[in-house]
């Protein structure tokens, strides 16, 4: 009997038994896994794309290291924290003001009491099959659910928390001409978690025009997407004026931490008491250690070549695929894309769910697997490159793609 409730501690990070062996990993390192028999994978899944630096890059662990020597947890402020907060607000432009979380959920929790606090107002609007984290409040309409899909006249509501459909324009309208009380709109720069589906053009600008219009604030998830296409908010490279935004994976290569930011108008309700924020090892000195670290080599990185080689990738998996005789499109960015057995990637969640095809994504992922390449197994998986995946493994992978293209 596994003392450990299914084998593992949270549920997405489950992988099949392949060939009757289980995965388990012994170590990381840049772009590579190893298994507990000590065979090498190139992984594509990077911490749910938290190790945009790749496995272990020697200077987080470096202070990471020095964080724990020193003492992994006062009680009472520390020295590091207020220097990882200004490295981070350094690249959210008029977010100037942050609070350090240990989970990107815990974040966005924070982000809807700031809100509905700020606006007086009790109700928050979330994208539907958008994952904004697992807490009750926002653990609704996520993909895969019955009400991801929005097919009733009527708009799903769970207690506050209510769906938009993402990219539906008239939507938004609709939403705030049934309800007065939306305190927020929280959205993500694309739905990751429901495959990649990117905002039309003009849609997140929309939905932040109609949420200020009707005294609403606009909360942007950026969680996942944050400091992965360019140093900074992916929401203000798209012109989004948000009020919050929530931050995570990236800014701490795989290390437990995450971060509200915010104007100073908002975040000043909590330095004044009138909205709680805690934990005990919110903003604990190897947490911030991590984020100093990682925005410091993040801030150097040549972000255009990182993407390049990501949509080199894409356009040598679809290649290879062309080659096989079968039709395979890529949706996302260079950095972040997901793999769809289909001649068009999909605009909404709907036309994801009946273009998703569980038995090809898990006959792929054995393929790949087989083949030495650690991929999702979910037609809603991602897949991401960190700046360890140099030339050379892109390549590697593009050949493990047509082997298993053959193969299928």
């Amino acid at each position: 009997m596994n003392h450990l409730v299914g084998g593992i501690s949270s549920a997405g990070r489950a992988l099949p038994v392949i060939d009757g062996t289980r995965f388990l990993t012994s170590r990381s390192r840049g772009p590579h896994v190893w298994d507990q028999a000590g065979r090498r994978y190139i992984d594509t899944a990077l911490g749910f794309g938290a190790t945009v630096l790749g496995h272990a890059h020697p200077v987080v662990v470096n202070a990471v290291t020095r964080a724990l020597l020193d003492g992994p947890m006062p009680a009472f402020a520390h020295t590091g924290e207020e220097e990882a907060a200004a490295v981070l607000t350094a690249a959210t432009g008029s977010l100037s003001r942050a609070i350090f979380t240990n989970t990107g959920s815990e974040a966005v929790h924070l982000a809807c009491r700031l809100a509905r606090a700020a606006t007086g107002r009790s109700r928050i609007a979330k994208m539907a099959a958008g994952f904004d984290g697992w807490y009750d409040d926002v653990a609704f309409g996520n993909a895969g659910s019955p009400e991801a899909e929005m097919r009733a006249n009527e708009r799903p509501w769970q207690r506050d928390t209510t769906l938009l459909r993402f990219n539906d324009f008239d939507d938004v309208e609709s939403l705030f001409a049934e309800s007065g009380d939306i305190a927020a709109i929280l959205m993500e720069p694309m739905l990751a978690n429901a495959g990649c589906i990117l905002p039309e053009p003009g849609y997140l600008k929309h939905v932040e025009t109609v949420a200020h219009r009707n005294g609403a604030m606009v909360i942007i998830d950026e969680v996942l997407m944050g400091f992965r296409t360019h140093f900074g908010l992916a929401g203000q490279a798209m012109a989004i004026e948000a009020d919050l935004a929530t931050v995570g994976k990236a800014i701490g290569s795989g290390i437990a931490v995450a971060a509200v930011v915010g104007t100073p108008e908002i975040m000043a309700l909590s330095e004044n008491g009138q909205v709680v924020r805690a934990g005990t090892y919110s903003g604990n000195p190897v947490a911030t250690a991590a984020v100093t670290a990682t925005l410091g080599l993040l801030a150097k990185q040549d972000y255009p070549a990182f993407v390049t080689r990501g949509d080199s990738l894409r356009v040598g998996i679809e290649q290879a695929f062309a080659d096989a005789g079968t039709a395979v499109t890529t949706s996302g960015y260079g950095s972040v894309f997901t793999v769809w057995f289909n001649d068009a990637a999909p605009k909404s969640y709907r036309d994801a769910a009946a273009k998703a095809d569980e038995r090809r994504s898990f006959d792929l992922h054995a393929a790949l697997r087989r083949a030495g390449l650690l991929a999702m197994p979910s037609p809603f998986g991602r897949m991401y490159l960190s700046t360890a995946h140099d030339k050379e493994t892109v390549e590697e992978m593009i050949g493990m793609f047509r082997v298993a293209a053959a193969s299928l």
